[in-house]
């Protein structure tokens, strides 16, 4: 199935005005995936331009490789969680999403998602505005895209979700719909798209959970990020054991179907809240983990792919963010071995992220991985988007005590054992495919015959090939602006 299969040529006459007028360049997927085929002018200007700064040179920061000190790039951010923290013989290596504009890898998504469109004029930025329902980060940076590229955002997004979303998003000038619920009321974020649809038409909704630009970037970005990174930490018979990442829009956990290309035994694992276990029992509920969706099988993840999943109770993610960031928790920890440079970089960690870690030690455990073997799991924010959750739990469970910090560490981090998680055979994968009906057939409008493609494997090959096109499409565009 191609993504772009039409070139509308009246509109991306307009879109090339626009960015010739905006000095706008935009990055190929290529740069992203490796800054040094970035041009030298683009690099010499960066340094003077904040992270987060509304400047269209910030596309150019939509990558892994963002080094936070100069203002250019390194080979990657990336923490490992050593053993004094995981309890496991095998490394745990978290790739660090704080250095992207927004704080987020999100923003890489919304770009995937967004730029093959508008540089096909398959979005009019003059005319439409962009849409971006999501349960947090993805809408913050679809938004920033937005922006940057001169479009007018709206994002969607559950009302319980943090506060510190909600006021970013305002202040970046979005229009920002709140649907009922919490993280896991997709189909409540759904709905909300299709009234737009029907009442509104000047918009265009890129739906992350079904728009291919999102795994795809991360196919080509994140996995080739991991892929390097390993290469630079492996020593002598180290495997590349897991890729562990929460499905959620199921964009991120694409990167382990590039790993498996490189690293044949490799294992996917998908991580969700306990709260929530579709993946794991076909289950449904609320939960507190922000940023891993919920109660659907994602029209994009390709379960085919998945080997285990893992679901982690949100319980014990929260009350590890209370342990790594308050300040009996750090002197408990530091009491009981941990370093302090490790202790410090445990803020890089968001409620996710800790989601993430505490799936990686279940699934060590489960296989019995030892010293030779590396995980790795995205970090895709860190604590900055959390502060106002540590503020809710200290009013709602009083000040963080020596004793709750000791209670958390026992239960959370030392008792973790091999509970709810499920390694995948060929037929449970084969019920998660088939459980996407209900959602995108019955609900979405979708076709059988789609879904029943989404099962070939060749589909996904043809699918992270296209990014080739979208390269080739995007340099012609950047040949027509003339921009610099």
């Amino acid at each position: 199935m191609r993504i772009i299969d039409t070139i509308h040529e009246e509109v991306l006459e307009k879109t090339v005005q626009r960015c010739r007028e905006r000095n706008i360049v935009i990055p190929t997927f290529a740069q992203q995936r490796d800054p040094s085929l970035i041009p030298a002018d683009i690099k010499e200007r960066l340094p003077s331009v904040g992270m987060w700064d509304l400047d269209p040179l910030n596309l150019f920061r939509i990558t892994w490789k963002n080094d936070p000190v100069t203002g250019l790039y390194n080979g990657g951010n990336w923490v490992e969680i050593p053993s004094s923290v995981t309890g496991i013989r095998a490394r745990v290596i978290g790739i660090v999403g704080k250095y992207f504009p927004t704080g987020a890898h999100k923003v890489g998504a919304g770009f995937g998602c967004l730029v093959p469109r508008l540089v096909s004029g398959n979005f009019d930025p003059t005319t439409q505005r962009a849409v971006w329902p999501s349960t947090g980060n993805f809408c913050r940076g679809g938004a920033f895209d937005s922006v940057l590229l001169g479009s007018i955002p709206v994002a969607i997004l559950p009302e319980e979700m943090s506060r510190e979303r909600f006021e970013w998003l305002q202040n970046l000038g979005a229009e920002v719909i709140a649907t009922p619920g919490c993280e896991s009321n997709v189909k409540e974020i759904y709905d909300k798209c299709w009234e737009l649809r029907r009442t509104q038409d000047d918009v265009v909704i890129f739906n992350q959970f079904e728009e291919f630009g999102n795994p795809i970037w991360h196919y080509w970005t994140t996995g080739g990020i991991v892929d390097e990174i390993f290469e630079q930490v492996r020593g002598p018979g180290s495997r590349l054991a897991a890729w562990v990442s929460a499905t959620g829009s199921a964009g991120t956990i694409a990167a382990g179907d590039y790993l498996r290309t490189r690293h044949p035994s490799l294992r996917v694992v998908a991580t969700e809240a306990l709260q929530c276990p579709t993946l794991l029992e076909f289950g449904f509920g609320g939960h507190r983990i922000e940023g891993i969706g919920d109660k659907h099988v994602p029209w994009v993840h390709n379960v085919r792919n998945t080997d285990m999943v893992v679901a982690v109770d949100d319980n014990q993610t929260i009350d590890l963010m209370r342990l790594f960031n308050e300040p009996e928790g750090r002197t408990l920890l530091a009491r009981s071995g941990v370093p302090e440079a490790v202790i410090e970089q445990l803020k890089l960690l968001g409620i996710s992220s800790i989601c993430n870690l505490a799936a990686s030690i279940k699934m060590a455990k489960y296989y019995e991985l030892d010293e030779r073997d590396i995980i790795f799991t995205p970090l895709t924010d860190s604590m900055e988007m959390y502060s106002s959750r540590l503020a809710e739990e200290n009013e709602a469970q009083g000040p963080y005590t020596e004793r709750d910090a000791m209670a958390h560490k026992a239960r959370w981090l030392d008792g973790i054992v091999t509970d709810h998680l499920r390694e995948l055979n060929y037929r449970d994968r084969k019920a998660l495919h088939n459980f996407k009906y209900f959602t995108w057939v019955e609900q979405q409008q979708r076709g059988v015959d789609e879904l029943r493609e989404l099962w070939d494997p060749d589909f996904w090959e043809e699918t992270w090939q296209q990014v080739h096109k979208w390269d080739e499409l995007i340099e012609a565009f950047n040949a027509r602006t003339a921009a610099r």
